[in-house]
C-alpha cells in the first residue's frame, strides 16, 4: 500500500469517525428534546408544542431555500400532491409520538416505535415493488416478536396506549416511502420548504384553537424543543457529508439508549424484562436487515 493510499483511507476514516460522533450528538439532543416535550404535554396540548416547532422549522426551511437557488425555485415541485401528503403525514407523525409521550415512558415508547424500519421494509416491498431478501422477512418475523414481548397482548397486562407509538412508528414508515419516492423527483430545499410550510398550516389550524398560555418556565422549554429539533436535524445533514448513510444507520438506534437513560435518571422510568428483552430483539433485527451481505 503507498502512501497516497494510506493517507487517504486515514481520512476517509477520520471523517467516518466525525460522522458519527455527529450522528451521536444528534441521537443525544432528539433524545433529550422527547424528554422535554415529556414534561411539556402533562400540561400543554400537543397540537400547540407541534405548531411551535413548525414554525421555528419554517425559519429554517427559508434559510434552506436561499441557499439553493430561493424560494420561487423551491416551491417548484414535479409531486406536489405527494409533497403535501408527506409534510401531513410528518405532521401526525410528530403529533403521536407526542401524545405517545404523554401516556408511556421514554424506554417503553422508544422501544416500540424503533419498529418503523421494518415496517418501511414491509412497505416498501408493497407500494414500491422492492424485493425483501430471505434476512428481511427473517428480521421482520424478529422485530413482531419483539413487539409482542413488549405489549403481552393476551397477559392481562397490555396497555392500549401501547399502541400509540406503534401508530407513529407506521405514520412515519409512510412517510419514509414518499421521502424515497419524492427524492427522485425534488431536491432537499424542496422537499424541505413543502414539509415546513404545509406542516406550519396544518399545525397552526389545530394548534390555535387548543391554545393554553404557557408559563415563562414552559415557554422557554418550547422554544429550547423547537430549537433543539433544528439542530439535531443540521448534525445529521453535517454526519452525511462525512459519513454513508448505511454506515450511521446502527448508530441510529442509540436513540433507544438515550431515551431509556434519561427516562431512568429524570423521570425514574425502570423499564421492565419485557421491555428491554424486546427492545434488544427489535434493534438486532433492525440492525440484522441493513448489515450488507458479505462477499
Amino acid at each position: 500500500m503507498t502512501s497516497k493510499t494510506t493517507a487517504t483511507a486515514l481520512a476517509v476514516a477520520s471523517h467516518s469517525r466525525l460522522g458519527i460522533a455527529l450522528c451521536l450528538l444528534s441521537m443525544l439532543i432528539f433524545a433529550c428534546q422527547d424528554g422535554i416535550t415529556k414534561v411539556l404535554v402533562r400540561h400543554l396540548p400537543v397540537a400547540e408544542l407541534v405548531m411551535v416547532r413548525y414554525w421555528v422549522f419554517v425559519l429554517f426551511a427559508l434559510i434552506v431555500c436561499r441557499s439553493q437557488g430561493g424560494v420561487r425555485a423551491a416551491s417548484r415541485s414535479a409531486s406536489p400532491r405527494q409533497q403535501v401528503v408527506r409534510a401531513l403525514l410528518g405532521v401526525g407523525e410528530i403529533a403521536i409520538f407526542g401524545l405517545a409521550l404523554r401516556y408511556l415512558g421514554l424506554a417503553e415508547t422508544h422501544a416500540l416505535y424503533a419498529v418503523f424500519p421494518l415496517m418501511t421494509l414491509g412497505l416498501a416491498r408493497l407500494f414500491l415493488g422492492e424485493r425483501m431478501v430471505g434476512r428481511q422477512w427473517l428480521a421482520a418475523a424478529v422485530g413482531f416478536g419483539g413487539t409482542l414481548l413488549i405489549l403481552r397482548p393476551g397477559m392481562g397486562v397490555f396497555e392500549p396506549a401501547a399502541l400509540i407509538p406503534l401508530a407513529a412508528a407506521l405514520t412515519f414508515a409512510f412517510f419514509n416511502i414518499l421521502s424515497r419516492r419524492i427524492s427522485q423527483t425534488d431536491s432537499f430545499a424542496t422537499t424541505t420548504l413543502y414539509m415546513a410550510v404545509v406542516g406550519a398550516v396544518a399545525s397552526t389550524s389545530t394548534g390555535l384553537p387548543a391554545w393554553v398560555t404557557p408559563t415563562p418556565h414552559e415557554a422557554l422549554l418550547m422554544s429550547i424543543v423547537a430549537v433543539s429539533g433544528v439542530i439535531a436535524q443540521l448534525l445529521l445533514i453535517q454526519a452525511l457529508k462525512y459519513a454513508q448513510a448505511s454506515t450511521l444507520q446502527p448508530f441510529n438506534y442509540s436513540l433507544l439508549a438515550f431515551a431509556t437513560l434519561i427516562g431512568l435518571i429524570v423521570f425514574g422510568e425502570t423499564p421492565t424484562l419485557w421491555t428491554v428483552v424486546g427492545a434488544l430483539l427489535i434493534l438486532l433485527a433492525g440492525l440484522y436487515s441493513i448489515k450488507p451481505k458479505a462477499s
